[in-house]
């Protein structure tokens, strides 16, 4: 039995759009018709006067019918395809044909540098911090792909820093010494840091900040102004179950992070 594919928003959009074409034309065609009889007017051409009103009432009823068939047309099940998961599904399926790479992980979608998350009760996706309602498939893949195209606007250095100053405020409890010596400290414990006031980790969610590690472990900045070197550590993820932060990369690979580390640069 031939497997029944699931609708598509692409495809649905692209028919109503046609259909609105269609609406337009017919819409045309009244504004030609409804000139013709003004000019007859003007010049009190009674000959033409007549067969004038004929043909725009004619051509009034047509965009009435054309509307009626594009309204008739948007059948589309918004409800179950945001329900079952089919918007981010067609959506990678999209950004593969444009070669544009587009990652699901942890209900969010990863395109590098930006992170995706679907607001399907209100009918929008948040880029970032962003709330984009253009949520045609190729459309937003074509953004995506622009996005991608800007400068960075990581700021690599800047949560280097951040990263340390919570990192030395954690191993404070070890005594003045600690800071040098290198001690691993999980990076869940940095990031309950960062998110300490009330609502916090909703502004700052625990998967963009993987993202923000993983960005800022590509960059190649690993040195603080107080000339301290960064390390991350992954080696004890498998004994630390719920101890770890995971990260999809920008190839589709999973990345663990576990701790993070900092030692006087040589």
């Amino acid at each position: 039995m031939e497997e029944v594919r699931p609708p598509s928003l692409e495809e649905a959009l692209a028919r109503t759009e046609s259909d609105a074409d269609a609406v337009l034309k017919a819409a045309a065609a009244v504004t030609k018709s409804v000139k013709r009889l003004r000019s007859a007017a003007q010049v009190g051409n009674l000959r033409e006067l007549g067969p004038t009103i004929g043909a725009a009432e004619q051509a009034i009823a047509a965009p009435r019918q054309q509307f009626a068939d594009a309204k008739r047309g948007w059948d589309f099940d918004e409800e179950a395809y945001f329900a079952n998961g089919a918007f981010p599904r067609e959506l990678v399926r999209t950004a593969e044909r444009l070669n544009v790479r587009i990652f699901e992980e942890d209900d969010r979608l990863y395109c590098y540098p930006v992170l995706l998350r679907v607001l399907a009760g209100d009918r929008a996706v948040l880029i970032d911090k962003t709330r984009e309602r253009r949520l045609r498939p190729t459309v937003l893949v074509s953004h995506l792909k622009e996005l991608q195209g800007r400068p960075q606007r990581f700021r690599s250095e800047a949560f280097l820093e951040a990263l340390f100053d919570a990192y030395a405020t954690l191993v404070a409890k070890h005594g003045r010494q600690a800071l040098g010596q290198g001690r691993v400290e999980k990076l869940l414990d940095v990031y309950e840091l960062f998110t300490l006031l009330p609502g916090q980790s909703r502004e700052y969610s625990l998967q963009e900040y993987a993202r923000d590690l993983y960005l800022l472990d590509q960059s190649g900045i690993t040195t603080t102004r107080k000339g301290y070197a960064v390390s991350f550590h992954a080696s004890t993820s498998t004994r630390s179950s719920g101890s770890t932060i995971r990260v999809i990369t920008e190839d589709g690979r999973d990345k663990v992070y576990y701790g993070i580390s900092f030692m006087p640069a040589e």
